[in-house]
């Protein structure tokens, strides 16, 4: 949405290019790159084409607001003390190659680059013009120290156990701010999303990669445990989500089928369930009685992870269902794998009974509140509601809760009204106080990526042109 006080997307990406070295951090701008197709075959979003989303509806009001906050926080503040120095080859000094090196600030850009495009960025610390500048360094950094362009041991990154996830929030991020970006940073980002994907083209129905080392599924076909109290949905769907990335943004690369292929195998791999095993269910052309060596889930929708029964990690399945917004924007329907199950998760969420030592039995939902029943405890802290509040959503606007009482816009609204409370104890637009209520480090990244996403899938279902999320 286009506010009366909001400078247009037009007028960020163009007045940005003006600033200098000593805004922001920034480094000089580089001029625009005239050549759309620059970094291969990537097919830029044709933003005029999607219309636009005034985010007027309450949900969207709702996750308008966690975005404008978490975006404003992650690219003010955070930027500001992380990154004070740059690289004698212009690049900003990441500080290392590991998850906190990489994948925050690729979060981070997720967030920030969504805010700007869509309207939603709130320059009430730092101008959009600024905004612009730190995000870009962000983008052409992270792009940069990919492997596949990076031959430097010390700052290269790629191959690795979660990296394809880092190379699709990075690659998502250079996708929306494609003109923003020059020629070099725009061939860095093909090759690293390219290289990161057909990685993953090398399993096979039993392997991620190659023909040994991490596996598909937790448990086997004849029932043998291959990771105890440790589900591979997670790894699974993350890995899918660069590969669909891929083909969308490279839809003539000579690859592509072959992404598109792979990416269906993991999402069903991802939520593969014991009754999947028997009976004649194709989905995408996969028979999923043939092609399944295992699961990940168990048939009532739970799943394991840290040797508990895991609702955090029930609900990263809102990866799968980002693939809606990412074939959206390109006005595709995305993979019908990406639904797989998604209505048996929720409804363990929703509806399940779990029966606690002292004979009291409670829903993973509280009737009524948007607090979470962990049935086995919760080892990353105290106050998640964004990641409930967030899969709601999802799941609301692709329709996964039939058959479930009370429906998810009910859930969403009670999840991320208490996310909004939990931000409102700030003026910096963070979400979290003390260390306990999210132990993990990229607590406030997480926040930013994933509204980042639900606006997205907002913007695609609900734009002023038409309801480009669909599933075939």
């Amino acid at each position: 949405m286009t506010s009366p006080h909001r400078p247009t997307r037009r007028a960020i990406l163009t007045t940005s290019f003006a600033l200098g070295a000593s805004a922001a951090l920034g480094l000089p701008a580089t001029a625009r790159a005239r050549d759309a197709a620059a970094g291969g075959d990537v097919v830029p979003v044709d933003w005029k084409r999607l219309g636009s989303y005034p985010a007027q509806d309450a949900a969207g009001r709702r996750v308008r607001t966690i975005l404008a906050g978490s975006s404003r926080y992650l690219i003010g503040p955070w930027y500001a003390s992380t990154y004070r120095t740059y690289l004698p080859d212009g690049y900003i000094d990441l500080k290392g190659t590991d998850e906190r090196a990489i994948r925050l600030p690729a979060m981070a850009a997720v967030a920030t680059t969504t805010a700007l495009v869509t309207g939603v960025y709130d320059p009430a610390t730092l101008s959009a013009a600024n905004a612009t500048i730190r995000t870009r360094n962000l983008i052409r950094t992270l792009a940069a120290r990919h492997l596949a362009n990076n031959t430097t041991p010390a700052t290269r990154w790629g191959n690795g156990w979660q990296t394809a996830l880092w190379a699709y929030y990075t690659a998502l991020a250079g996708w929306l701010f494609w003109g923003e970006l020059d020629d070099k940073a725009r061939r860095d980002i093909a090759a690293m999303t390219a290289w990161e994907a057909d990685r993953l083209t090398t399993g096979n129905d039993l392997f991620l990669v190659g023909t040994s080392g991490h596996q598909l599924y937790e448990k086997r076909r004849d029932g043998t445990v291959v990771t105890p109290g440790d589900s591979k949905a997670e790894e699974d769907n993350w890995s899918a989500a660069v590969l669909s990335l891929a083909e969308v943004m490279m839809p003539g690369h000579p690859r592509a089928a072959a992404w598109r292929r792979r990416n269906l195998e993991l999402l069903l791999a991802a939520a593969a369930c014991p009754a999947d095993l028997t009976g004649t269910t194709t989905v995408n052309g996969i028979r999923l009685s043939s092609w399944l060596r295992g699961t990940n889930i168990a048939d009532d929708g739970t799943l394991d992870n840290h040797n508990i029964l895991h609702p955090l990690y029930m609900v990263a399945f809102d990866q799968s269902l980002y693939e809606g917004f990412v074939y959206g924007l390109a006005d595709r329907s995305a993979p019908r794998a990406a639904l797989h199950n998604i209505t048996r998760v929720y409804s363990a969420l929703v509806d399940k009974p779990f029966t606690a030592p002292d004979g009291t039995v409670r829903t993973i939902y509280q009737p009524g509140s948007g607090r979470i029943h962990y049935p086995e405890g919760n080892d990353w802290g105290t106050h998640f509601p964004f990641y409930f509040g967030n899969f709601d959503l999802l799941v609301s606007l692709t329709g996964q809760d039939t058959g479930v009482d009370p429906a998810a816009a009910t859930w969403e609204r009670l999840h991320n009204e208490e996310q909004l409370s939990l931000m409102a104890r700030f003026t910096d637009g963070r979400t979290y106080g003390a260390s306990g209520e999210n132990t993990y480090y990229g607590r406030e990244h997480r926040i930013g990526a994933m509204a980042g996403q639900a606006f997205l899938t907002l913007f695609v279902a609900r734009n002023t042109t038409k309801n480009r999320l669909r599933f075939a």
